[in-house]
């Protein structure tokens, strides 16, 4: 531990009385608890409610518990009293304890606040600053590593898949470009969500009244929080609204859960156009990061994409926990917060960390099997396709029957069939027809 024990009764009894999980509240939710009440310390000692040196004292321990000193202080079960204000009373005893003599937990401490605005206050912080430094810069590193393998991947030519089945060719390239892309769109709707996340209920105390609060109190803690961490912390909308209703934390949700759906298209498509090496497609080449198999010599299997998917599948669960929570909020309070919290800060850092080994571990290692890519643009009988301008539908689909029973090439069936040697060159060069329009 970081030392004695610095909790009090309250916190004890919130111990005993959730023994469920053994999981405690997210880090950052506490972190963030200590850096609202250091900011409410200051705030009440500028609005001339609280003694300056008592204020500097609960400032500065709430920055010690800001910083991770003491996480260890925070041993409430996860899955608790559904306001949080387990986890409100527990911040208040620890930093009650650091600022010494004369500090109550509640007087002083917890003055001007209720656990009902603080704790989702923390939760909707806690979540912004995982968005803004951790999840969006991992985001942006694998949109720029698919772009890339995009460039790279530019001119090699491949026949394309519909309903899992060889259709006309396109460009490795081009199905990159597809993949940064999605990667784009969900780095967008992250950040759509952002500025309601942002908007946190604090100053509306029990209910939403601001009863035992000064009116200035809220604006100058957000103006604190803000200056220390650079967030765009905002009022709500309406005090009612952001104490009662926990949207914001659905609407990030619901962003995250896209992005997992994105990122499964991507990752499943990477191991199937990598799967192999002699009996699957084997258009690419992933990294070989370890042994595949205790039993069967020199395989390697894509476990890069394997792990996103996965992660994937616990976001697009935790959305649907979450979603339920969202719907807790009867008359004047959400009380899911703790676990929501807990699922939403998990989706935060899970889909953080698979986008940077994607991107690391496996796409910017990626190599294309550029002779069996194109060897695959010439066998698909899609490319019949182009024919129809020249010979019409009907014509060009007995082509590809007759080619496709007997094994034979399009060209060499379409040449027996009578179509012009200048007219196969046209249509049937596959660069030309991934790329249609330059």
């Amino acid at each position: 531990m970081s030392g004695a024990k610095l909790w009090g009764g309250e916190t004890d009894k919130a111990v005993n009385n959730f023994p469920v999980s053994g999981e405690p509240i997210p880090a950052s939710v506490a972190h963030w608890l200590g850096r609202i009440k250091a900011a409410a310390a200051r705030a009440n000692a500028d609005l001339g409610l609280l003694d300056a040196e008592m204020a500097q004292r609960i400032a500065d321990a709430g920055d010690r518990v800001a910083a991770g000193e003491f996480d260890d202080q925070f041993p409430i079960d996860v899955f608790q009293t559904g306001s949080g204000t387990s986890s409100n009373m527990n911040a208040n005893e620890v930093i009650a304890a650091l600022a010494g003599e004369g500090v109550h937990p509640n007087d002083h401490v917890n003055m001007g606040q209720s656990s009902n605005d603080v704790f989702p206050s923390a939760v909707h912080l806690a979540a912004l600053d995982g968005a803004v430094n951790d999840l969006l810069p991992s985001m942006e590193q694998l949109a720029r590593s698919l772009e890339a393998k995009a460039a790279a991947f530019d001119d090699v030519v491949k026949s394309g898949r519909t309903h899992l089945m060889d259709a006309v060719p396109v460009t490795l390239g081009q199905e990159f470009g597809g993949y940064a892309a999605q990667v784009r769109q969900g780095i967008a709707r992250v950040q759509d969500a952002l500025p309601r996340l942002g908007q946190i209920p604090l100053g509306g105390t029990a209910v939403g009244t601001g009863l035992n609060t000064h009116p200035d109190f809220a604006a100058k803690v957000r103006g604190l929080l803000h200056a220390s961490s650079g967030l765009p912390v905002s009022p709500p909308a309406d005090p009612f609204e952001s104490q009662a209703a926990r949207d914001g934390l659905v609407e990030l949700s619901g962003a995250l859960k896209v992005v997992a759906v994105s990122y499964t298209k991507i990752a499943n498509d990477l191991r199937l156009m990598g799967s192999g090496p002699r009996a699957g497609l084997a258009e690419l080449f992933l990294p070989e990061l370890q042994k595949g198999s205790s039993i069967m010599p020199g395989k390697v299997n894509p476990v890069i994409p394997e792990v996103v998917t996965q992660v994937a599948a616990q976001v697009i669960g935790n959305d649907a926990a979450i979603t339920v929570g969202g719907m807790q909020g009867h008359f004047e309070l959400n009380v899911f917060i703790p676990v929501m919290a807990r699922n939403l800060i998990q989706s935060i850092t899970l889909l953080a960390s698979a986008s940077r080994l994607l991107a690391e571990k496996c796409v910017d290692g990626i190599e294309a099997n550029r002779a069996q890519c194109e060897r695959y643009a010439e066998l698909t009988l899609s490319a019949a396709t182009a024919l129809n301008p020249h010979i019409g539908y009907d014509r060009a689909a007995e082509i590809v029957k007759t080619a496709a029973a007997s094994g034979r090439s399009l060209r060499e069936v379409a040449r027996e069939a009578g179509v012009e040697e200048s007219i196969l060159d046209e249509a049937l060069d596959y660069h030309t027809m991934a790329k249609p329009h330059g």
